[in-house]
């Protein structure tokens, strides 16, 4: 069974920018989203993808992902997905040998800026840069599949201070 094994952070500051990629324009949506799974198209810039995943909570989740015509994802996304579609630019920024992924959202999303890193086992170390903030991987309010249906926008200060 593929596994993605994944840890998830907010930001300090914008100095990631500085040591970025280009970054490529991502829409997806949520065809289902239980306490099992969730079943996600995305399009990402010029490709596409179908991705089921696992709705355990933590670092460590099942994730399956096969890829689709974007023409056939665009339809998915205006037809049959639910709850409102995630806009983000994901950056990506290599530092002492690993690639992280920033995610700046958009949409009903703006405001939030994560930072992801897969890593290829559970208690892999890896070096932290300076501007990586709390880490909120055990946070389901920060997984793309929560923020499709309750988004940043919609969080009170609170919910935004107290991650």
């Amino acid at each position: 069974m593929p596994i993605e094994i994944e840890r998830k952070f907010l930001l300090l500051d914008d100095s990631w920018c500085y040591k970025a990629d280009a970054g490529i324009i991502m829409h997806q949506g949520y065809l289902s989203n239980n306490s099992k799974s969730s079943i996600r198209v995305r399009i990402s810039g010029e490709q596409a993808n179908l991705n089921i995943k696992s709705s355990t909570p933590g670092t460590v989740r099942s994730e399956y992902e096969y890829p689709v015509p974007v023409t056939e994802a665009e339809e998915l996304l205006a037809d049959l997905c639910h709850e409102s579609i995630i806009e983000k630019i994901r950056y990506h920024v290599e530092f002492s040998g690993f690639t992280w992924e920033i995610d700046v959202f958009s949409g009903a999303n703006s405001g939030l800026v994560v930072a992801e890193i897969e890593l290829s086992e559970i208690d892999q170390d890896f070096p932290r840069p300076a501007w990586l903030g709390r880490e909120v991987s055990d946070k389901i309010r920060y997984y793309n599949s929560h923020l499709a249906g309750y988004p940043y926008s919609q969080w009170s200060k609170e919910e935004k201070e107290c991650s």
